[in-house]
């Protein structure tokens, strides 16, 4: 199994880059399409897009300690930078590229969107039946993540000696 760096490299960042891209795209859009709308329902009331400005971390929590998530968020953007170019497998370099694309796009709208510098809050448009609303970025988040336990079970073969 090859799992050199030089070949991850451009999976790490081409993925990372793609699920930035369409984070901020879709942001985006969801502003300019649904500021000022009542929620549009997709599938019922099971997903709505639901445009919300979110200060804190998942479900709101700590929307007072704003700052405090850029800190997290820059963070985890350079150690999952780290990871993601350390000798791995495709499966595994491809789960830390999309939580890597997410964390950072997290950062950027901590960094430069309203109220202010490493205050600012996360767009989030899609509704999943009330129970959260979210983004492209969380997607990328929890299904790397989620790619990361299943690898976690499965064997690694050793490189031959």
């Amino acid at each position: 199994m090859d799992t050199t760096t030089s070949r991850r490299v451009p999976l790490v960042m081409g993925i990372a880059v793609l699920v930035l891209l369409l984070d901020q795209a879709t942001k985006f859009w969801a502003e300019s399409a649904l500021t000022g709308r009542a929620p549009i329902p997709v599938l019922g009331e099971f997903l709505q897009l639901r445009l919300l400005y979110n200060p804190g971390a998942a479900f709101s929590i700590g929307a007072g300690s704003t700052w405090i998530f850029t800190i997290v968020a820059a963070v985890a953007v350079v150690m999952l930078a780290r990871y993601g170019m350390q000798p791995q497998t495709r499966l595994r370099a491809a789960a830390l590229a999309l939580m890597l694309g997410g964390a950072t796009t997290h950062l950027l709208d901590r960094l430069f969107r309203p109220p202010g510098f490493a205050r600012g809050h996360v767009v989030d448009f899609i509704d999943y039946n009330g129970w959260f609303v979210g983004n492209v970025a969380d997607i990328a988040l929890v299904c790397g993540a989620i790619l990361l336990v299943l690898l976690s079970f499965t064997p690694t073969k050793q490189p031959a000696a």
